[in-house]
């Protein structure tokens, strides 16, 4: 089957029933999205589907045939880092970091819907789960990314 992944269309062999988390982690070898749960509570698998964050392990390969995916690895490089990410790193965000790459891709998605979020607005959208608990933490930085850039954050490549 062909897949589009981060701006390439891919080909994989694999069941079409298979949850797309374990296609991109052991098929492809993309261990950026994260298992955490298996049953789409925690939020640590989180990938955009055409722009909407998504838990990948719910969702079967075949579901998303035709469709933009854009996970952690394409949200921005180490010379040019995405404004989550470089507003991750100014405020401290991560302690452990396991659920870091499903936090960025929701917050991705939110930004892109909503360039200005209010407390409310962030804690509508950013259903995640941190264990650590750096819930504050992430509702500066996702206020300081949305800063950097007038009325919008610059929408990443899927």
């Amino acid at each position: 089957m062909e897949l589009q992944i981060n701006g390439r269309l891919v080909q994989a062999d694999a069941d079409p029933g298979m949850p797309l988390l374990w296609l991109l982690r052991d098929v492809l070898n993309m261990t950026g999205t994260k298992f955490g749960c298996g049953v789409a509570a925690c939020g640590a698998c989180t990938v955009r589907i055409d722009g909407q964050a998504v838990r990948s392990c719910s969702v079967p390969v075949s579901a998303v045939l035709g469709k933009r995916i854009q996970t952690i690895e394409a949200l921005g490089t180490p010379d040019k880092p995405h404004a989550l990410q470089l507003a991750w790193i100014a405020e401290q965000v991560p302690q452990c970091g396991y659920c870091q790459s499903g936090m960025l891709m929701a917050a991705a998605a939110l930004l892109e819907a909503n360039p200005r979020p209010t407390d409310a607005d962030i804690d509508a959208a950013m259903t995640n789960i941190c264990r650590c608990g750096t819930y504050q933490r992430i509702r500066v930085a996702i206020k300081r990314a949305a800063a950097v850039v007038p009325g919008a954050v610059k929408k990443a490549k899927a």
